[in-house]
């Protein structure tokens, strides 16, 4: 017999993928999903949400390129930097800024899981590494 875990698993991947249009989660789709479990509550409903949640999370964030910077990043820099993830992982990718003042200069860009790093401190840390 399964766990009720890994059914919750089943049931929010199955959930997620019918959440899932041209490659990009659709919001009429996830409500669609929401109002289907508010009218036929599976078994352990927290769990199905906290996992089709996470689902839906993960696959987000691979859209959006968050660029942590030291100093100043202007708006060209951005849209450069959506360009170039964009035309990397085949799908459309914004790119947001978020200031980092451990960084001490230059960038770091997650996609999804991905992480791009061109900063003194990244720098610093491969070398510490390497020695």
């Amino acid at each position: 017999m399964a766990s009720h875990a890994k059914v919750a698993q089943q049931l929010a991947r199955h959930l997620f993928k019918m959440s899932v249009v041209d490659g990009a989660v659709s919001a009429d789709r996830v409500g669609g999903v929401l109002e289907y479990l508010e009218k036929n509550s599976p078994r352990n409903p927290v769990m199905v949400l906290k996992a089709y949640q996470r689902l839906v999370a993960a696959e987000v964030a691979k859209g959006v390129a968050l660029v942590e910077h030291a100093g100043a990043i202007n708006d060209a820099m951005l849209a450069s930097i959506a360009a170039a993830m964009t035309a990397k992982y085949c799908r459309p990718v914004t790119a947001a800024a978020k200031e980092n003042p451990a960084l001490l200069a230059g960038i770091r860009v997650h996609v999804g899981d991905d992480v791009y790093e061109s900063s003194v401190e990244g720098q610093l840390a491969a070398l510490a590494s390497a020695v």
